[in-house]
């Protein structure tokens, strides 16, 4: 396969090349994609060197394949002239997801949704992708009716920027700022642009997005991001009330029974998900695992990923794998 990666140079894009080459896309033609500043930059694939490439030039290579992580005014842009060659495009932005002709896709969950006509397809947001993942089976077997969730997302989901702000401040290092105050010894109850109804753009995906994934657009939820000193890997507080009674029992054995779910939970031995022991992993972790005692049919639960892994490189890369064995 010919497979270009658009944002080949940004925290995302880096990690979907390592991706690819650990899933076994070492010997394909990988193409190298990035804005006109970072043309012609080396980068480092399978043990040999790629050249960045202009987008435009990306798109004259008619690929199998696109997989965008620059943003999205540049996947608006970009996509659709891909598209017309025939590429079919897996985007990691905001700018299709909630466009009712293009899926939005997590393989383990919904990836009957693609269909043949198909060419642009929609990568959910990280902590959207983690927290469904968990929830799925439990969905199916009792239904939720509503979900509270408070994010503590580190500083690699808002990007290169981020994470430099992060260490410089360490080192106590002036520096350039992507937030509006220090990330170090601190959390920013704020990710993202806020609307006019207080909420942020951040959380606000949540809710459109759990509701676009499972096809249920009566599940309410309600959500709180926050952004915390961490260089890897976020994490979610959890509280899902369900329309049907439910025991733990059935609870952990319908989490290990979800494909790329890890249940960690044994509170007795201190074991419980934490992003630093997820870093470089594509499994969601989930774990205290526990009832709420206020309120009937509701469950509390800590989930945990890495945001550049399974929150984004790697579930493009299962969307594009899916489509190459199952999509015509």
């Amino acid at each position: 396969m010919r497979i270009a990666v658009v944002g080949a140079t940004g925290l995302v894009g880096s990690v979907m090349l390592q991706v690819l080459e650990e899933r076994g896309f070492a010997d394909c033609e990988i193409i190298a994609a990035a804005s006109p500043k970072s043309v012609g930059k080396k980068i480092d694939f399978a043990g040999r060197q790629l050249t960045v490439v202009s987008v435009e030039k990306a798109i004259d290579s008619c690929c199998d394949f696109a997989i965008f992580s620059a943003g999205g005014k540049a996947s608006k842009q970009y996509a659709p002239l891909f598209a017309q060659k025939g590429t079919r495009v897996i985007d990691n932005s905001s700018a299709w997801r909630m466009d009712e002709k293009v899926p939005l896709v997590v393989p383990e969950i919904n990836a009957d949704a693609i269909k043949a006509e198909d060419k642009i397809i929609a990568n959910p947001n990280c902590s959207t992708i983690q927290m469904v993942l968990a929830l799925s089976k439990l969905h199916k077997a009792f239904r939720i009716k509503r979900i509270v969730v408070s994010t503590y997302q580190s500083v690699t989901g808002t990007g290169v920027k981020a994470v430099q702000q992060l260490s410089c401040e360490q080192r106590n290092e002036p520096c350039q700022k992507a937030y509006p105050y220090q990330i170090h010894e601190n959390v920013l109850p704020h990710g993202g642009d806020f609307l006019s109804d207080g909420y942020t753009t951040e959380e606000e995906k949540l809710l459109n997005e759990t509701r676009k994934i499972f096809d249920d657009y009566s599940i309410g939820v309600s959500a709180t991001v926050a952004r915390v000193p961490v260089l890897g890997g976020h994490s979610e507080s959890v509280n899902v009330e369900f329309f049907e009674p439910f025991t733990l029992s059935e609870v952990y054995s319908l989490l290990n029974a979800t494909p790329g779910v890890v249940v960690e939970d044994k509170p007795e031995a201190n074991l419980y998900p934490m992003p630093i022991n997820t870093i470089g992993r594509d499994e969601v972790f989930v774990g205290r695992v526990r009832k709420d005692p206020s309120q009937a049919n509701t469950l509390n639960m800590w989930v945990v990923a890495d945001n550049l892994r399974k929150g984004a490189a790697t579930n493009a890369i299962q969307i594009m794998e899916y489509i190459a064995a199952n999509v015509k």
